[in-house]
């Protein structure tokens, strides 16, 4: 051990927890928050509704192109100064948006947010990883997962309540007393073990610049492609074409250079590779559906958004429920392959239960088949972290970390992608076929024409404008039932997503209770 590395004091590793916790709660929780507040920040800053979602676009990409590179920016700094260096710059960054006074100003503060919060969600999980033991790693990560799979579902309410109640700009204030106190427990709890060399030996500056260009392309693209219509716009193809030749550019790169800034390298573990492509499914899923819900509650069947952002809830319920159970499923050595399995189809029969709902549902068929979801999340994501970085070495562990919510973070990008744009050309897909089975002749439309004129004629319309409110309102039934069915192909894509992905879960290897340094 070195000597400017002296062995710190011995801390209770849940003391512990709680510090790093604090921090990656408040990124995480800020990733939806804002959300709800677009339009209040539009109309506060004179803008329109297309030009405030710059506010979500710029963290996310800023985000994005951080994550990746958490690892190495802790091997080259140190892990301790570097959290408390972006739980500073995140809590400064979000006092700044809090006061920003034009639209410009909030994008760039919302930049230097995204940038300060993309390392928190890596850093405390490389943090608990190494702290915990092998065998109590599962009850680790259910408390870490607690707070990152509740934070989304939380943030719209969160929101909505801040901006309905005070204004938009208690979005971000909120963030200061969380920040303030992560940073007095960072400082009084968290010691970087003695392998974290601190020593910034080579900067790929070509790692990074590509890394920053293809992520930011990738995110851009995924985040405005159905507004631009996808591939009819030069922008998107533009993007495309970037983020494809740009990153594979930088896999080369990073594959051949001495020393990268993303050890790649850490997929020849077969266990880590297969985790990878589960938790991005993951992502996908849990933010593809967040976005559905709502909209499809509001939109269709007449909930208010609070009501709304209450009804996501129940997910969260579940989660927070049975997250515990599988860790301490695991820390009595389940196999983790099983319980992720157990999750994926419990994860899956809620959604083809959402698939199958009509527009009659009630609140407790949403409120049930939230807290069904949420349970299979839960047997997802506490043995799917713990299992996939069981064979990465300690030293590695926080490339490793950094990797996995990239990757978790992309999924959710793509699904969130996924949805807009089904739900766009399927509604279109579903009126085709639905007028086509629609004859003026008909004896049900007859009927339902009928019914409809005489109901407007009763409440003082004469013959002629019964008669067309009549049409309105049959081909209003109309496009109301494709837009409905077109949200219910999301969910049941999303179930076939989850079984589709049951067969990498057995490419993995059981965890064990040792270290492992060589490939799997």
């Amino acid at each position: 051990m070195s000597a400017d590395q002296p062995e710190h004091p011995k801390v209770n590793k849940w003391i512990v927890a709680i510090a790093v916790m604090s921090s990656a709660v408040m990124e995480v929780l800020d990733t939806s928050v804002v959300n709800v507040s677009l339009p209040h920040i539009a109309g506060s800053l004179s803008s329109t509704i297309d030009e405030a979602t710059w506010v979500l676009t710029s963290y996310i990409v800023a985000n994005a192109i951080i994550l990746p590179i958490t690892g190495w920016l802790a091997a080259s700094f140190g892990r301790k100064r570097l959290l408390m260096t972006v739980v500073t710059g995140f809590t400064v960054s979000s006092i700044l948006c809090g006061i920003a006074p034009n639209l410009k100003a909030l994008i760039f503060f919302r930049i230097m947010q995204g940038t300060t919060g993309g390392g928190l969600q890596p850093l405390s999980q490389a943090v608990l990883l190494e702290e915990f033991p092998p065998e109590e790693r599962g009850m680790a990560m259910a408390f870490w997962g607690v707070g990152i799979v509740i934070m989304p579902i939380l943030g719209p309410i969160v929101g909505g309540w801040l901006t309905d109640t005070y204004s938009w700009r208690w979005v971000f204030y909120i963030n200061v007393p969380i920040g303030l106190a992560s940073l007095l427990l960072i400082k009084m709890f968290i010691f970087d073990p003695p392998y974290l060399r601190r020593k910034l030996t080579h900067v790929d500056f070509w790692g990074l610049g590509m890394l920053a260009v293809g992520v930011g392309a990738l995110q851009i693209m995924l985040d405005k492609g159905q507004e631009a219509d996808w591939f009819s716009s030069n922008l998107i193809i533009s993007l495309a074409v970037i983020a494809a030749v740009v990153l594979t550019a930088f896999v080369i790169h990073e594959l051949r250079t001495k020393q990268p800034i993303v050890h790649l390298h850490l997929l020849k573990y077969r266990t880590y590779a297969a985790g990878v492509a589960l938790i991005t499914v993951l992502g996908m899923v849990l933010y593809g559906s967040l976005v559905v819900l709502p909209l499809l509650l509001q939109t269709l069947m007449g909930y208010s958004a609070e009501t709304a952002g209450l009804l996501t809830s129940p997910r969260g319920i579940g989660t927070m429920i049975f997250m515990p159970v599988a860790g301490i499923l695991l820390g009595k050595r389940w196999d983790a392959r099983i319980l992720i399995t157990a999750g994926l189809i419990i994860g899956s029969t809620a959604l083809f239960a959402f698939s199958d709902l009509t527009l009659q549902a009630g609140v407790w068929h949403f409120v049930w088949l939230g807290v069904w979801q949420g349970t299979g999340l839960a047997f997802i994501f506490v043995p799917l972290t713990t299992a996939t970085m069981d064979p990465i070495p300690n030293e590695e562990m926080g490339f490793a970390a950094s990797i996995y919510s990239l990757t978790r973070n992309i999924g959710g990008s793509l699904g969130i992608a996924a949805s807009t744009t089904i739900i766009a050309r399927r509604t279109q897909f579903h009126q085709n076929h639905l007028s086509a089975d629609v004859s003026s002749y008909g004896t049900v439309t007859q009927q339902a024409l009928a019914q409809a004129e005489a109901f407007f004629r009763q409440h003082g319309a004469d013959a002629v404008t019964a008669a067309k409110e009549a049409v309105a309102q049959i081909y209003f039934g109309l496009l109301k039932q494709a837009s409905y069915m077109s949200y219910l192909d999301v969910f049941h894509l999303f179930a076939v997503a989850f079984l589709l992905t049951v067969p990498l879960v057995w490419l993995m290897r059981k965890p064990r209770t040792g270290k492992v340094t060589v490939a799997e």
